[in-house]
């Protein structure tokens, strides 16, 4: 498309009024310094304060400024999500709003992807200024992002990073996968991936909106991440292995028990009923448990043959710009 920009910026946002205004001139500043045609895009995640009326005020302000708001919080995913889906420009790039995230960094960010030739860009704040609350969590889980995925990032939740349109256009994200971006990528087909060291900043306005419960929720969606990837569309090679295994098990024990029994007899030794052994128990709820694996994976699999992706989950209040 002709009218395509270059650039299109991402702002995901709850509660920022006081940064945004900031957050906007400072943007504006560097895209004229450096020429470039961009949309500036800020998705308001269900703010309380007045962050919607300041984004309104930038949009009448500037017409490369645009806004989406949620009717209530849906969370930073949604944002990013929605947002994807609204943009034009050739490279993307996802600031956080509360100024953490240096806009200085975008000239090279957009040369790595374009010149470069990277699918994905993403920032690794090396020298961070966050408690160590945040710090120490943040070292373990980019590590085992690193061992699940790997995809060899320092820093796989840096808010800032960019992309090729083609990247952000092919996920679909739900839960808290925000902080896996680079890992959808990959699993995605692109494999070009990349990082670059960005300055942080300590926080100028408001506190962090994310608790310790942000890296339990990771955790868990890392893991729906790697089983989607893996076998959503092919469920029976999990359920359908482990239900075999089990019951494979759970037959064998059963054999093992009647044949033990059968010889005692056959010898006059001592013997008793197979019921009385614990390990018929366990057989059976092998041979059960092994059973409603297999109906899982079959049932699985029926659903992937009928399933198709919904979007528009989110409910949108009002837009501006653009």
């Amino acid at each position: 498309m002709t009218d395509k920009r270059q650039l299109s910026i991402v702002i995901p946002l709850y509660n920022e009024e006081e940064s945004l205004p900031e957050l906007h001139d400072w943007i504006v500043r560097v895209m004229t310094e450096q020429g470039y045609t961009y949309e500036i895009l800020f998705v308001d995640d269900g703010s309380t304060d007045r962050s919607w009326e300041v984004i309104a005020r930038l949009a009448d302000r500037n017409p490369q400024v645009r806004g989406i708001r949620f009717t209530r919080n849906y969370g930073k995913t949604a944002a990013l999500q929605t947002g994807f889906q609204a943009t034009n420009g050739q490279v993307v790039i996802t600031l956080d709003a509360d100024l953490q995230d240096s806009p200085d960094e975008i000239p090279e960010l957009y040369r790595m992807i374009t010149v470069d030739g990277y699918d994905l860009v993403s920032g690794w704040k090396q020298k961070r200024y966050d408690p160590l609350t945040k710090t120490v969590p943040t070292k373990f889980f980019n590590a085992v992002s690193r061992w699940v995925s790997g995809v060899h990032l320092h820093d796989f939740n840096s808010g800032i990073k960019a992309y090729r349109q083609a990247v952000v256009k092919s996920m679909n994200l739900y839960g808290e996968m925000h902080r896996n971006l680079p890992i959808v990528a990959k699993w995605n087909g692109f494999h070009k991936i990349g990082e670059k060291v960005v300055q942080h900043q300590a926080r100028k306005y408001g506190t962090t909106k994310f608790g310790l419960n942000r890296f339990i929720n990771g955790f868990l969606d890392l893991l729906v991440i790697a089983f989607v990837h893996k076998f959503s569309r092919r469920p029976m090679h999990l359920f359908g292995s482990f239900g075999t295994l089990s019951f494979f098990i759970g037959t064998i024990i059963t054999i093992y028990l009647i044949s033990e029994k059968i010889y005692n007899i056959a010898n006059r030794l001592k013997y008793r009923n197979v019921t009385d052994n614990p390990l018929f128990f366990l057989a059976l709820v092998a041979i059960i448990l092994g059973v409603q694996l297999f109906l899982a994976g079959f049932l699985g699999e029926m659903l992937v043959r009928q399933s198709t992706n919904k979007t528009g989950d989110y409910l949108i209040a009002d837009q501006v710009g653009g």
